[in-house]
């Protein structure tokens, strides 16, 4: 666990006690400091006294004697309203800090690797993380991602922590300054959070505040929002600004077309990668992360050669377009992961004939970015809060089921997939929705999508298999 020098004897106030909450006080109360800890769920408050972290209510302190209120990046402190504790903090003149902030202050010598945007963030951090280990290098990767940060290990010079930023995070990181700083994409998403779409896209830009010239910053041109900010950053010429894509080619950058990823960084073009070696990255969305990966893993100073061999031994991420069966032919694929519809209409791109699993909690933007897609699906099977807004925009376009629950949606796509005739015909869980109405997070609702279909009648197989009879799980 990482020690928080300068807060010895100092109070300070962590405000949720999810991972990273929990994370953050006992940190704080590893390095000395007064801790009041608190969430608003009497049971997380439960949980942390049952480990030992000092549970006191910060709303019954003096804010003028406190040093830093902590909060999870899930609790708001502007947009739409915020808490009253953060509210309390910001009146009394008391830094609003997330664990980001804590980590970069107590790890000044090591390096940094900062990856963002609206998707794609979690596959380039694991995937540049993948690349580094298998060049040997001393990495932790965390934030966003999963592990908390505060409970990475420290690293001096020499080492590199690759870290998934959300715009929630960002905003807790005042002090962010990493040697390679990443935006993959922007499109609307968390707007009632953030306030708008302007001020999204200013949260996202946070990522690249404390640039300096030795600062190198890698930014995805594939939409307009993620383009406006490279000719902004180019423009500013502080630091390096590196253009990636994943559908054009570029007189300086790293780009990938027809499926194959070159590299033009010094103006000299030259192909890299066949992305169709790398099967855990399907898609022109993973050829952008594989675009991102390579420019932070090249401008660290790999070798192309050894960036390429590391890329084709990527395992991919659970929950992000995982092969989960192949049965009697057809591929079973979950990508739980895609909780908005840009995400979705991602993976809906990389399949032509899917029975498509989709609903949940509806996020902002509607699922127009799925308009494009919707000719390869075969049957959308609706599950959710979502699945009568849904059914309205569907129902005369594509044949449409409203399911309810993911159980009855996996039962009925897997009779309705064994019908089809089409060559490689997939089940596609991608529900362009938030989890929350019906599961604890997107990793349960993928977690139960892969036991509902590992108990699914028939000859389970293999993915060559499914290959073999026209299919591709890219």
């Amino acid at each position: 666990m990482i020690q928080i020098p300068g807060y010895v004897g100092k109070s300070v106030a962590v405000l949720g006690l999810g991972l990273s909450g929990l994370a953050a006080a006992r940190a704080m109360m590893e390095s000395d400091a007064d801790v009041w800890a608190w969430d608003d769920n009497a049971g997380a408050r439960a949980e942390a006294e049952a480990v030992g972290i000092s549970v006191r209510d910060p709303g019954l302190a003096n804010w003028r004697k406190m040093s830093a209120l902590i909060m999870s990046p899930g609790i708001p402190h502007t947009h739409p309203s915020p808490h009253p504790i953060a509210k309390r903090a910001k009146d009394a003149g008391c830094p609003i800090i997330g664990d980001m902030e804590l980590l970069m202050g107590s790890q000044p010598e090591a390096a940094y690797v900062g990856i963002t945007g609206t998707n794609g963030k979690s596959t380039t951090t694991s995937l540049i993380a993948h690349i580094l280990e298998k060049a040997g290098r001393t990495i932790q990767v965390g934030g966003n991602l999963g592990t908390p940060v505060l409970e990475l290990l420290p690293m001096g010079d020499g080492g590199i922590y690759v870290l998934e930023m959300s715009s929630f995070q960002l905003d807790l990181t005042p002090s962010i300054s990493c040697d390679f700083s990443v935006l993959l994409n922007i499109s609307p998403d968390h707007l009632g959070r953030h306030g708008g779409m302007d001020e999204y896209v200013e949260a996202k830009k946070m990522m690249f505040r404390n640039q300096t010239a030795d600062s190198t910053m890698i930014i995805g041109i594939d939409d307009d929002y993620s383009r406006e900010v490279f000719k902004s950053l180019r423009a500013d010429r502080l630091g390096r600004a590196i253009p990636i894509s994943g559908v054009r080619a570029l007189e300086k950058g790293v780009f990938a077309m027809d499926g194959i990823l070159f590299d033009s960084l010094d103006g000299d073009l030259r192909p890299i990668l066949d992305l169709a070696d790398a099967p855990a990255l399907p898609g022109a969305h993973n050829a952008q992360n594989a675009a991102a990966a390579y420019a932070v893993t090249r401008s660290a100073g790999l070798d192309w050669q050894e960036i390429s061999d590391a890329v084709k031994t990527y395992p991919g991420l659970a929950h992000r377009q995982e092969h989960v069966e192949v049965i009697d032919g057809v591929a079973y694929i979950n990508d739980s992961k895609a909780t908005n519809a840009d995400a979705a209409a991602r993976a809906l791109g990389c399949y032509e004939a899917i029975c498509w699993i989709a609903g949940g909690q509806s996020k902002e933007g509607g699922i127009d970015p799925i308009a494009p897609y919707l000719n390869k699906v075969v049957h959308a099977f609706l599950i959710g809060e979502a699945q009568d807004a849904f059914a309205a925009v569907l129902a005369d376009r594509v044949p449409v089921t409203k399911s309810d629950t993911l159980a009855k949606a996996v039962e009925q796509a897997h009779q309705r997939a064994q019908e089809e005739k089409s060559p490689g015909c997939v089940v596609l869980l991608s529900p362009a929705c938030a989890s929350f109405d019906q599961f604890d997070n997107f990793e349960q609702r993928g977690d139960v999508f892969k036991a509902l279909v590992q108990g699914l009648p028939g000859q389970h197989g293999s993915a060559d298999q499914h290959e073999s009879q026209g299919g591709a799980l890219r």
